[in-house]
Order: structure tokens, then C-alpha cells, then sequence
């Protein structure tokens, strides 16, 4: 445990920061598998409208900084390849 006021309150707000972080990975993990699963089992219209909410999910942590705009991207490139290619 840090005994210094400001390192306390750093420590403090890298913990706020963590957890928000992981909220942030765990809803894009969830939306990315469940169009994963629908595009699998052959579903491509029902995968094309999870489409924008995943797209949605992914830009709010590129601009929470979760995520890196060019590793959002790549990651949206390749869910719209993946539905095209089945």
C-alpha cells in the first residue's frame, strides 16, 4: 500500500480506471462472440444487424482509450470479411 497522499490517490484511480477498462473488454468480448456464434451457425442476416452494435461498442473503447484506433479497426475489418466470406 502506497503511504504518500498523492500516490494513495493515484493508486485509487488506477483501480476506478482498471475496473472500468475491464467493463469496457468484457461488453466488446461478449458482442464480437455473439456474432461470432450467429455468423458460424450460418445466420447472415441476423449477424449483419449485430453488425452496427458491435462496431458501436468497439469506437466507444477506441475513444475511452480501451482500445487503439488502428486494433478497432483491424477488428472490424475483419468481422465484415468474415460475414462476406460466408
Amino acid at each position: 500500500m502506497p503511504k504518500i497522499k498523492s500516490a494513495k490517490k493515484a493508486w485509487r484511480q488506477s483501480v476506478k480506471r482498471r475496473k472500468r477498462n475491464l467493463e469496457s473488454k468484457k461488453k466488446i468480448r461478449n458482442a464480437v462472440k455473439s456474432y461470432k456464434k450467429l455468423a458460424g451457425e450460418g445466420k447472415k442476416e441476423e449477424a449483419a444487424k449485430l453488425i452496427p452494435g458491435v462496431y458501436k461498442t468497439l469506437d466507444k473503447a477506441t475513444k475511452k482509450g480501451v482500445l487503439k484506433k488502428n486494433t478497432a479497426s483491424r477488428l472490424k475489418s475483419r468481422l465484415a470479411k468474415s460475414l462476406n466470406k460466408r
